[in-house]
């Protein structure tokens, strides 16, 4: 009863572009090789590179799910998004030619075009980007005039991304482009921001946070309401709920909250990268930075003449130059949104492999620790960068390589019967136009593998959508066969499919099983031992995908079973009002059994299945006057 602009809502593009790449270049080996890159421009040799990209393998479980799961989008999108790190990493350099700069520019544009066009997430990251060149811009770490160009790649990537996306709204009304509008703002009406003493300009430098802050919100919450977007809304509901500002039952916020991927990052991630020595070198490496990074910091915020000879400058620049300031602050924003949400600890982790290897082979990194233990010598330092490097690769190779080998060797293939068996029979016994409802994650398998229609979507960054996989979701909920039946009426469709493993869901804990979920948003307390809300009640209908499984009067005149096996069970609905007649009848003759039972006191022989389904369980609780 709707049909989806694909174009417009799904990214879709990288289905088709990519596809056509996938066929010529490995995506996933470009990757690698934007890290390798990266790593070599931030530390002058080709062996950070060859670390970054053995480390980058050997933590594989924890820098990419492509070996633990389908390629969702942000396998497509990262390879994108590191080739943008990579070319702004080089852009940053000083002394640039105007032909290098230009070309490098024009790099930028295309990454940052395609990782937006490829992954509806991608506004999120470059929020995130988009900080760190504030933050270093502020600290005057970065050239003014650079951080402007990329603000405006960053908007003008994703305004196209809207044109071809048929003017996809939501990223009209992203915190991005609010962001970065505001940031230039506030730099046009806020002159002499870097001049005048440390205080001075530690003020300056908080009143102009505080007015970027004040108004992105402003600009984003017009641009909003000027075009009625509630795409992303549950986003913030998520994340204020997620970070402590109020508990919440929106459905949507909680279905994010449960899931293991947007909880926190797992406390054996660090012992998996400290097998690999990855974690020890890039606390060694952070460490270092940090402390150059405060007197860097320090040394511009005291600095009120800005008229400091060129050797000072230098000396102060070499400890922190600002393509590694950029990939410092990077890596620390990033960290602490991996910490948080443990689906983006694929951004963290493989550039610490870029970060780690750049501080072990960096000059000025070993420069910086020898000076502090007085162990400085220029021989020193090159044996240092090199032999440090060297060994650890070698252990790499001496305790992974093996196990990396019999992994490639191995042969796996999907093996799922049940579904195997529901998506076949699909395919022969419903007609081409039948609809069906159930679960996002099944309706798309549904739909690639039978071409049927479906009642709700998987994409979850629409607001309508969320509302009407909401409504189907009361097949798992606490309501009536009616009320179930008239909702997926009006959705047009004509099988429902109930899956056990949602029905009866052991895998998360009590109040975060869809269950539970449902019944909280319905104002019903939730099954089994436990606390509920004083403000939840019990429900009037037990819960339907249990109750319609014993084939009951009630749930027969709308449902009718078609299919069945270990996991899945398909009903068909109803399509006339003979069920609502059919209905009512067998409750009266349940209800005259009831009165006769009551009358005979044989309370043993009166429960039947239809007054399990009909009343509460004992008989002398029925109210005969209702009748």
């Amino acid at each position: 009863m709707r049909t989806i602009n694909l174009l417009q809502r799904m990214n879709i593009y990288q289905e088709v572009f990519l596809s056509i790449l996938y066929r010529v270049l490995p995506i996933q080996a470009i990757y690698v090789t934007a890290l390798y890159i990266t790593s070599w421009l931030l530390s002058g040799t080709w062996l950070s590179g060859l670390l970054a990209a053995f480390w980058y393998v050997t933590n594989r479980i924890d820098t990419t799910r492509v070996e633990f799961t389908i390629p969702l989008r942000e396998n497509w999108a990262l390879p994108f998004f590191a080739i943008q790190i990579a070319a702004i990493t080089y852009f940053l350099r000083p002394n640039l030619q105007p032909f290098s700069e230009r070309l490098t520019l024009l790099a930028i544009f295309i990454s940052t075009f395609l990782f937006s066009l490829t992954w509806q997430f991608n506004q999120f990251m470059m929020l995130m980007q988009a900080l760190v060149l504030f933050t270093l811009d502020s600290l005057d770490m970065l050239p003014a005039v650079k951080a402007t160009w990329l603000y405006g790649i960053q908007m003008t990537g994703l305004l196209l991304v809207c044109i071809l996306q048929f003017f996809n709204s939501m990223i009209l009304g992203s915190l991005l482009i609010s962001f970065n509008l505001s940031v230039l703002i506030a730099r046009k009406l806020q002159k002499n921001l870097k001049t005048g003493s440390f205080f001075n300009r530690l003020g300056k430098l908080l009143v102009h946070l505080f007015a970027v802050l004040c108004l992105t919100l402003f600009l984003n919450n017009i641009i909003k309401k000027l075009l009625n977007l509630k795409s992303d809304e549950h986003i913030f509901k998520f994340l204020k709920a997620k970070f402590g500002f109020g508990a919440t039952r929106d459905f949507d916020a909680n279905l994010y909250l449960c899931e293991e991927a947007f909880g926190l990052l797992p406390f054996n991630t660090f012992g998996r990268l400290s097998d690999t020595l990855l974690f020890y070198a890039y606390i060694f490496v952070l460490s270092i930075t940090v402390m150059a990074a405060l007197a860097v910091t320090f040394h511009n915020l005291s600095d009120s003449t800005r008229q400091q000879s060129r050797g000072q400058m230098g000396k102060c620049t070499i400890i922190l130059k600002p393509e590694t300031a950029y990939n410092l602050i990077h890596t620390i924003l990033f960290g602490f949104l991996a910490l948080s949400t443990m689906r983006m600890k694929y951004l963290w982790t493989s550039h610490m492999c870029v970060f780690a290897s750049f501080g072990l082979c960096s000059p000025e990194i070993w420069e910086l620790l020898l000076k502090s233990i007085h162990l400085y010598n220029p021989k020193r330092i090159c044996i240092m960068r090199y032999s440090v490097p060297i060994l650890i690769l070698l252990y790499l190779c001496y305790k992974f390589w093996p196990g990396m080998m019999d992994e490639l060797s191995e042969l796996r293939e999907f093996y799922d019967p049940d579904t195997v068996e529901l998506m076949n029979w699909i395919n022969s016994h419903t007609p081409r136009k039948a609809v069906f409802a159930g679960s996002m994650q099944l309706l798309a398998g549904v739909k690639l593998c039978t071409g049927r229609t479906l009642t709700n979507h998987p994409h979850y960054e629409d607001n309508s959508l969320r509302e009407r996989t909401k409504a189907v979701y009361q097949i798992y909920a606490k309501r009536s066969p009616e009320d179930v039946h008239a909702l997926l009426r009006s959705f047009g469709a004509d099988y429902v499919i109930l899956e056990d493993s949602i029905c009866y869901e052991r895998r998360h804990q009590r109040g975060c099983r869809l269950r539970d979920l449902l019944d909280v948003a319905n104002g019903h307390m939730m099954d089994g031992p436990g606390e509920n809300d004083p403000d939840l009640k019990l429900a009037g209908h037990p819960r339907f995908c249990e109750e319609i499984k014993r084939n009951l009067p009630p749930y027969t005149a709308y449902f009718t079973r078609v299919f069945q096996n270990k996991t899945f069970h398909v009903y068909k609905l109803s399509r006339n009002n003979l069920g609502a007649v059919v209905a009512k009848t067998l409750s009266v003759e349940s209800s005259v059994k009831n009165i006769k039972c009551q009358k005979k006191k044989k309370k043993k022989s009166c429960k039947t299945k239809s007054m399990h389904t009909l009343f509460p369980r004992h008989c002398d609780h029925v109210d005969i006057s209702l009748f």
